[in-house]
């Protein structure tokens, strides 16, 4: 039986690759794990984990699993843990498993680790790192208990080479019956989009709330995303000023992000902020404040206007 479990997830049926890097703690646990699935139609995504290295691809194959009810999704995978006799739960840090784990957690009767950023031992023990107060700085924490439910900051880990032999895939039987049925899925909204995911994309433009107005957030920042192939991001004060939606929101209290460049558009950086970016590659701040934080940790800094610089890059790079 395979003692850790690595949820893995997926969006209307699509796998979310930030989600595989789980697998790399997975492995540094050094015991055999498995990798879980739901939802509904999950052949084709299965195969293609079948070469990361599991005992086996374990399948919860449904149509009452189609949408992400947290209430039925914790109860699969609970009932997968005890099955498996597995005592580690693994899943990457996302709202989809903030939504979940907790309620796995509670139900399996084990202590939940969030963010984890390293393993380390001590003692003997094992430990896990984490960030603390918006990233500034660390702790250090050790569980006790047969079980442990833990999800990992996707950025602090490579992504594992899918070059193993191949595993089984195996369904995992339960009686749809015996689901929790207190919560009923509506409908879903989401916009349209051909830029990529951001919490996938190789090139992110963030933009804060030096930009004014919604039309030159759009006009600028996804002017320069367009340009460069990449996704749009904001700060919180962006958000909350109505510049951009909330799911384009980078932070503590958004999403972490570590794309190979981001390019930070009138963004001062508060701490909040510069937890979700702390990880990318090469970091370009564009701001009028010298003094503006951003550019201590930036890679790349320009004090300048952005209204003036950015439409000129644009066009730059449209001519190049």
């Amino acid at each position: 039986m395979a003692k850790t479990v690595v949820l893995i997830e997926l969006d209307r049926g699509q796998l979310k690759r930030p989600s595989l890097n789980a697998i790399t703690l997975a492995r540094q646990l050094g015991s055999d794990y498995a990798l879980l699935i739901l939802g509904h139609s999950l052949n084709e995504v299965a195969s293609s984990l079948v070469s990361y290295g599991a005992s086996t691809v374990l399948v919860a194959d449904n149509p009452a699993l189609a949408e992400p009810l947290a209430d039925r999704y914790a109860w699969v995978i609970a009932e997968a843990m005890r099955k498996l006799s597995a005592t580690t739960l693994l899943a990457s840090s996302s709202t989809f498993s903030k939504d979940i784990l907790p309620r796995v957690a509670a139900l399996v009767d084990a202590p939940m680790v969030t963010d984890v950023l390293a393993l380390e031992q001590e003692n003997g023990e094992t430990a896990f790192r984490r960030p603390v107060n918006a990233g500034s700085m660390l702790a250090t924490v050790r569980l006790s208990g047969e079980r442990r439910v833990l999800t990992v900051r996707a950025t602090a880990f490579p992504t594992p080479a899918a070059d193993a032999a191949p595993c089984p895939i195996e369904p995992f039987e339960f009686d749809p019956a015996s689901l929790p049925n207190d919560t009923e899925f509506i409908s879903r909204e989401e916009r349209a989009s051909d830029r990529p995911d951001l919490g996938e994309a190789r090139v992110v433009i963030g933009g804060g709330r030096a930009l004014r107005d919604k039309e030159s957030f759009d006009r600028l920042v996804g002017g320069l995303a367009d340009s460069l192939g990449g996704a749009i991001g904001a700060t919180r004060a962006a958000v909350d000023t109505g510049l951009a939606p909330n799911d384009y929101q980078i932070g503590q209290t958004g999403k972490v992000i570590a794309p190979d460049l981001y390019i930070a558009l009138g963004i001062s950086g508060a701490i909040q902020h510069l937890a979700g970016i702390k990880d990318s590659r090469i970091i370009v701040a564009i701001n009028k404040d010298p003094d503006a934080p951003i550019f201590q940790v930036a890679t790349y800094g320009l004090v300048a206007d952005l209204h003036q610089v950015v439409p000129q890059l644009i066009g730059a790079i449209k001519a190049g």
